[in-house]
């Protein structure tokens, strides 16, 4: 374990301590990728996966993290094709299996880093909470959804839910 930490490392392991999880926001500053957030922590203090959320407007992702992370206290259980309600108004989500460790170490890399440095373990696996579009109420994987949804919510799992 890292006993000398800077700021930014003081801050992921004090929101663990104090709130369950931190979250971290990450953006393109080009504005060619889309935004995404992940939790750090889980494995932790809810005894599940990280979670990912892309595409929607980083308070709603933060608030869907944390909202994961308050059921998961209550009993959730994440598990792939999972439909997960209230993250979003009107509608459910899913939690997709994040099958590509390349994905994993490309998008989690605070998490990673927390998982290495300060519980000494190795992070191998993760869930994707995908969002349907607003109009159609259809997720990626399903015919005739917005390309938008699609764009906006890049796939780091594989297969169609259940």
């Amino acid at each position: 374990m890292t006993s000398h930490l800077d700021a930014s490392e003081q801050k992921v392991v004090d929101d663990i301590r104090n709130y369950g999880c931190s979250v971290m926001h990450v953006f393109d500053a080009d504005g060619d990728l889309p935004e995404f957030s992940y939790s750090i922590g889980f494995p932790e203090t809810v005894e599940q996966p990280e979670v990912i959320v892309f595409g929607v407007k980083r308070e709603v992702r933060h608030f869907m993290i944390n909202e994961i992370q308050r059921q998961c206290v209550e009993g959730l259980k994440l598990q792939d094709g999972l439909r997960i309600s209230g993250l979003i108004e009107g509608w459910n989500c899913v939690a997709k299996y994040v099958t590509d460790a390349g994905a994993i170490r490309e998008h989690f890399g605070w998490a990673l880093w927390y998982h290495d440095a300060q519980r000494d373990a190795a992070m191998h696996d993760a869930f994707q909470i995908v969002w349907p579009g607003a109009e159609q109420g259809l997720f990626p994987w399903e015919p005739d959804c917005d390309p938008i949804v699609m764009e906006r919510q890049p796939a780091l799992y594989e297969g169609a839910a259940q």
